[in-house]
């Protein structure tokens, strides 16, 4: 078998079998971006400036996001203690489950790997250890 051929197996694995994205949108009913920048926000509050760069969102945009999740009581916008011209938005508790309901989705292995035995699922990992 050829690179080309497991790259080309590989891809559709991952990328083709199952449109995570689609099923991210239509769990938390919006767009995957607004999904991206909930899952974003995990760690800490982060600086609009920061989420925007982080997004690869130009500042205008990432506006139109963070007041959308705003007005779905996913997260909160406040004053940076640090630079009181700054902005830190912070996940609210229902911005938390959100996130992490997206976090499942794109983490939850595709249906192909579960369906191989638990040998083949450790000469798999083995070989992408490799990479």
């Amino acid at each position: 078998m050829s690179a080309e051929r497991v790259y080309a197996v590989m891809r559709r694995l991952v990328l083709e079998a199952d449109d995570r994205k689609q099923r991210v949108a239509d769990a938390l009913g919006m767009s995957f971006s607004r999904g991206r920048a909930l899952r974003a926000l995990v760690e800490r509050p982060v600086r609009m400036s920061e989420l925007a760069k982080h997004l690869v969102m130009d500042k205008p945009y990432t506006t139109v996001v963070v007041d959308d999740l705003e007005r779905r009581g996913l997260v909160v916008r406040e004053q940076d203690p640090d630079d009181r011209r700054a902005k830190l938005v912070t996940l609210t508790e229902a911005g938390r489950v959100a996130a992490a309901t997206a976090t499942e989705i794109l983490t939850a292995p595709p249906t192909e790997l579960t369906r191989l035995s638990p040998e083949d699922l450790d000469l798999l990992d083995k070989i992408l250890g490799k990479l």
